[in-house]
């Protein structure tokens, strides 16, 4: 829709939902929405934001760059 890292740009988007249905959610088949939701939440909170690397983040995980960006703000 619009040039790479214009407000537009949803690559990063594409890549979250691509590693989503790719790592977790492919062959699994839910009985319910609820049961596909809590899935997707267990995957975010349990996996993708507190073990699995980002190389976008110097291959360490979103929490952990989160909490040192915190601390940093907190002892400023």
């Amino acid at each position: 829709m619009g040039r790479t890292g214009v407000c537009w740009d949803n690559a990063m988007a594409e890549s979250f939902f691509g590693a989503l249905k790719n790592e977790w959610l492919d062959r699994m088949v839910f009985r319910n929405r609820e049961q596909a939701r809590r899935e997707v939440v267990k995957y975010i909170e349990g996996f993708y934001n507190r073990r699995r690397l980002h190389s976008g983040l110097g291959y360490r995980v979103p929490l952990e760059v989160h909490n040192e960006r915190v601390n940093r703000q907190l002892a400023a």
